[in-house]
């Protein structure tokens, strides 16, 4: 079992790194170096949703976060002068700092309770954006640089974007980069010590309190976390499009980030990246359905959910049984 698992994961990497250049640079179609892009960030987010339905909460509310980081990027790039790569874990730390002062209060709540104040959190960010001059309000920050060099003991690790003769490929290989760290850890992390205590919470929070587990600390932490990853998408998202306006995320982003997870499946950790791959072409697919995209579109999501309420990759499962 455990050399299937190395085998998989070595073959997406190959799949990622080397077949999809290939594939691309054979059929010329070098706009799908942006859709492609497009999912690795989603899915970057998706993925800290996931983690709080780990911890048995429904959080609808990560647009608010990929908002804020790319914010606090865009701020400190265009009026800091700050390199992209100093911003991005900035951005970070930033939703991080916000997630605990939020969550605090928040995080007590369960259930449909939880999820109601989660959704308001998107509006609020964008009205917030509105409001405060640095953000420029309904204007947004434009103009904003692409990434630059960057470079360790002088060696140049990534080329200045701008150089590059086509700066999608750059964004390709720094998001998919950034997924597979994304979910190296999110493996990890459910995997660990902390995993197991998180998945407690999930299963039975009291009777894990009741047994001395610090519920309280396990929730601000993966809440932290989900938000970490909400906010350096949200500050990549920036770089591509050089541009952030308050309704850049909206509440309809933290639902499809919702979404994902369900239907790649909230027990596989790599259920979150499979939902978004599936969401984001599916809707591509369908837009020559014109009037009726919507219609197909949500008929057939439903469809899927009722005939694999466990995700997509629960398929795997009723494959070895």
């Amino acid at each position: 079992m455990k050399n299937k698992h190395i085998i998989a994961i070595i073959g997406f990497l190959i799949g990622v790194y080397a077949l999809v250049p290939i594939l691309i640079g054979v059929s010329g179609r070098t706009d799908f170096y942006y859709t492609l892009t497009s999912v690795a960030l989603l899915s970057i987010a998706s993925a800290g949703v996931w983690l709080t339905f780990y911890i048995g909460r429904i959080n609808i509310g990560q647009g608010a976060y990929a908002l804020a980081g790319g914010y606090v990027s865009a701020i400190l790039m265009t009026q800091y002068g700050m390199s992209f790569w100093a911003t991005l874990p900035l951005a970070g730390l930033f939703c991080v700092v916000l997630a605990i002062l939020i969550g605090l209060p928040i995080l007590r709540l369960r259930g449909v309770y939880f999820a109601m104040v989660t959704l308001v959190l998107t509006e609020v960010m964008r009205l917030a954006a509105l409001a405060v001059p640095i953000t420029q309000g309904a204007k947004g920050i434009t103009s904003i640089p692409l990434p630059g060099e960057l470079s360790v003991f002088g060696i140049t690790v990534i080329p200045d974007f701008s150089t590059l003769a086509n700066p999608k490929i750059g964004f390709y290989w720094m998001a998919v980069t950034m997924m597979v760290i994304a979910y190296a850890v999110l493996w990890r992390i459910v995997n660990s010590r902390l995993g197991h205590l998180c998945r407690s919470l999930q299963q039975n929070e009291e009777l894990a309190s009741s047994i001395g587990v610090n519920t309280a600390y396990l929730r601000v932490i993966a809440y932290s976390i989900s938000s970490f990853l909400g906010g350096i998408a949200g500050a990549s998202f920036i770089a591509i499009s050089q541009s952030i306006y308050p309704s850049s995320f909206q509440v309809a982003d933290s639902v499809n980030f919702m979404l994902n997870c369900f239907l790649g499946g909230l027990g596989y950790v790599f259920g979150p990246m499979l939902g978004t791959l599936m969401i984001y072409f599916g809707w591509d697919l369908l837009f020559t359905t014109g009037e009726y995209q919507m219609l197909i579109y949500a008929s057939l999501l439903i469809a899927l959910m009722l005939a694999l309420p466990n995700g997509v990759l629960s398929l795997l499962d009723k494959k070895k049984a």
